[in-house]
């Protein structure tokens, strides 16, 4: 019996200590990198009254110290779960989600590559990027109660380009490509991507308009909260470095908004910049053949450090690599996938020289740097000039393969090792027309019809989108309305707010498939599409038929957007209309009852859709019994030049503090963005003078 009980305790004593080495291990081993130099910076943090933060250095490196310290105040918790990511411990603090982004870090080999290609930026953006890291560490040098993962801190330099080169290709398509072949499928035969994030950009030139003033509408469609949420800020330095706009965590400047003299937006464009190939193995999946050779796959592991409650336990996963790139084997055979700007880290220096210009001249030649892979510019500038750039990292292709399939890999011919020329990339400036536009759609209907560009001067191989998107058609026939009249700042707000579908898009033929579904004896389902019928196709909140249009549409939206197949319409219709009659007892609820923001002690209505030009995007609340906006319409900036002079105005839809509860600027703009107000951007000493609620130095 005294044997069984000492087996019995020593085999508690054993799982109590296994259970406190799982509890302890993954900081224990995680090893800090060496800190950067030690710099002192100083700089001058201006709260203005909505919380948006001005920050003032003699430096640009000293306003980047600023800046990091200032997003570390209103959203640290994003920022430490970044900094984990690309340190590959994501899943470390979000368990198996985490896991999925760890390996792919480790597959891409983002940390590898801001290593290896460090030394190549200028001294000048090594400093700036080494200063933000230092402003991180300072805030968590002194609010050490909010770091969760031990061993995590000091932040690098090179943490912040690993942070570039992680997240980048995402942008055109990666997670699409990666996200199929791990499930043992092949890659979409387009570069659609995985999800309904899109934007809208507008430019309107001084010459088309009725008071003479040139407009640029900044308009991303983010998640509102996360890692590619917008964070507004306002940077003034001694070196010429002046810019309000917005930025994700991780970026040490701005990455979209103006200047004194200029300024752009993006939109998300789907080239073709990503290309899968099939690998012929050995027997024992040691090797490949490569133009007549067998090549031994380059392997190693790595251990994913995922948590699982109070305890992280190491996963091993292997990782591979070909000739083409990383390689991902699944049931169909193993696939190595070649992208546009691996093992490039420039970009951070050409966003870096873009904030910085001056001129379309200057502006212009950063963009020739080409080190951006991929993402449309819409610009505009004091001088009157607009742009819209389908700017894209194109890979110099050999003619004869079908790039937008499979292609062989046991061929170097199909492999590409060079780029074309920034000539290849689909742009107009200054049209006659006067305006410029971009919906995520093609590049093809970018203005008047009269100045749009002609898809054949264009290779096959670029695999350029001819898509377009419902808030496209939109702008095209809203701006077509228009005639040649000028262009008032109402009639461009009238476009930007737009909340209107066209039947030519996936909306039109998802509602017709709604109409045509047989009711079965379901008399809700019959009462459903007679309302629907009698739908204006604008979800203004005025018609009775809105809120019902608003479900069925946001029920197919994101395969709509992708072009994926859309679901089935029965079962859908069905599914809305239950929702409808359990929370609301009536298929005709104001629409506003039935979409909310929802944010702390906030909740309003909002007024607006899925993939409109006013986009709203949301996800059922049971509890609440309706939709809850998380996505769309995010910041919008509106900048305008009259005499030289510039002036904008922005709105986010909850508020600066992105995850401080505590604070009032939480949920402080929620109630301007839902009734399509903006409040000041403060840019000039002499704006911002009586607007000042904080000034410190961190």
């Amino acid at each position: 019996m005294r044997v069984w009980q000492k087996s019995a305790v020593g085999l508690v004593v054993f799982l109590v200590l296994v259970a406190i080495g799982l509890i302890v291990w993954e900081p224990l081993t995680a090893a800090s990198p060496a800190p950067d130099t030690k710099v002192a910076h100083d700089a001058r943090i201006r709260r203005d009254s909505f919380g948006v933060p001005h920050i003032d250095g003699k430096t640009d490196a000293d306003v980047a110290y600023g800046l990091a310290y200032a997003e570390s105040e209103d959203d640290f918790h994003t920022i430490e779960e970044l900094l984990a990511a690309i340190r590959g411990r994501s899943a470390a603090i979000s368990g198996a989600e985490g896991a999925k982004i760890d390996y792919v870090g480790a597959l891409i080999d983002a940390r590898g590559t801001a290593a290896a290609k460090y030394d190549t930026l200028s001294p000048a953006t090594r400093a700036l990027v080494e200063a933000y890291a230092a402003g991180i560490n300072r805030y968590a040098d002194t609010h050490a109660s909010e770091v969760r993962l031990s061993n995590l801190f000091p932040v690098t330099g090179h943490d912040v380009v690993a942070g570039f080169a992680l997240r980048s290709p995402f942008f055109f398509g990666l997670d699409r490509t990666l996200g199929a072949l791990n499930d043992s499928k092949l890659p979409p035969r387009d570069a659609s991507p995985a999800s309904e994030r899109g934007s809208n950009g507008f430019a309107v030139t001084a010459a088309r308009s009725t008071d003479a003033t040139t407009r640029l509408i900044s308009n991303s469609h983010q998640p509102w909260t996360g890692g590619v949420a917008w964070y507004e800020a306002v940077v003034h330095s001694g070196e010429g470095w002046d810019f309000a706009g917005a930025l994700f965590p991780g970026a040490p400047f701005v990455l979209l908004g103006h200047n004194k003299t200029l300024g752009w937006t993006n939109t998300v464009n789907r080239p073709d910049l990503i290309d899968t190939y099939k690998l012929v193995m050995s027997a024992d999946g040691t090797h490949y053949r490569y133009d007549g050779q067998w090549l031994p796959l380059e392997t190693h592991r790595v251990w994913l450090r995922v948590r699982f409650g109070p305890f992280v336990l190491p996963i091993p996963k292997m990782i591979a690599r070909s000739r083409q790139g990383p390689v991902v084997t699944n049931k169909l055979g193993s696939f190595a996938v070649r992208y546009t700007g691996f093992g490039d880290v420039r970009q951070i220096e050409q966003y870096y020289r873009l904030n910085k210009a001056r001129d379309f001249g200057e502006w212009r030649a950063a963009m020739a740097m080409q080190a951006v892979p991929a993402t449309n510019f819409i610009y505009a500038d004091a001088a009157g000039h607009i742009a819209m750039v389908y700017n894209a990292l194109f890979p110099h292709r050999t003619p004869g393969f079908d790039w937008l399939g499979v292609l062989p890999g046991d061929t170097s011919r199909d492999v590409w090792t060079s780029y074309e020329p920034i000539a290849a990339d689909p742009a107009i400036v200054d049209p006659k027309s006067g305006w410029v536009a971009n919906s995520n759609n093609t590049p093809f209907v970018a203005t008047g019809a009269g100045d749009n560009l002609d898809p054949s001067s264009f290779l096959p191989a670029q695999g350029i989108e001819t898509y377009m998107t419902n808030r496209a058609y939109r702008f095209r026939d809203l701006f077509a309305g228009l005639g040649t009249a000028k262009i008032s700042r109402a009639d461009l707000l009238r476009i930007k707010f737009d909340k209107g579908y066209s039947r030519q898009s996936w909306a039109g033929t998802w509602i017709a498939r709604v109409l045509a579904v047989d009711p079965k004896g379901d008399a809700n389902i019959a009462k459903a599409q007679a309302l629907l019928r009698t739908w204006d196709w604008t979800l203004d909140g005025k018609n009775p038929a809105d809120a019902l249009a608003m479900f069925v549409l946001s029920s197919a939206a994101g395969q709509g957007y992708r072009g994926d197949p859309l679901p089935d319409a029965r079962e859908a219709l069905a599914a809305d209309v239950a929702f409808l009659m359990t929370h609301a007892h009536r298929l005709d609820p104001p629409l506003g009852d039935m979409l909310r923001i929802v944010r702390g002690t906030t909740d309003i209505p909002v007024i607006g859709g899925p993939e409109e030009l006013r986009a709203v995007y949301s996800k059922i609340d049971d509890k609440r019994g309706a939709r809850v906006a998380d996505l769309g319409d995010s910041f919008i900036m509106l900048v305008e030049w009259k005499d030289g002079q510039v002036h904008s105005e922005s709105i986010s839809p909850y508020g600066a503090a992105i995850e401080r509860p505590g604070s009032r600027h939480y949920s402080d703009q929620s109630a301007l963005f839902a009734a399509e107000k903006f409040k000041p951007v403060w840019f000039s000493e002499a704006e911002l003078a009586g607007h000042v609620e904080r000034d410190y130095r961190p």
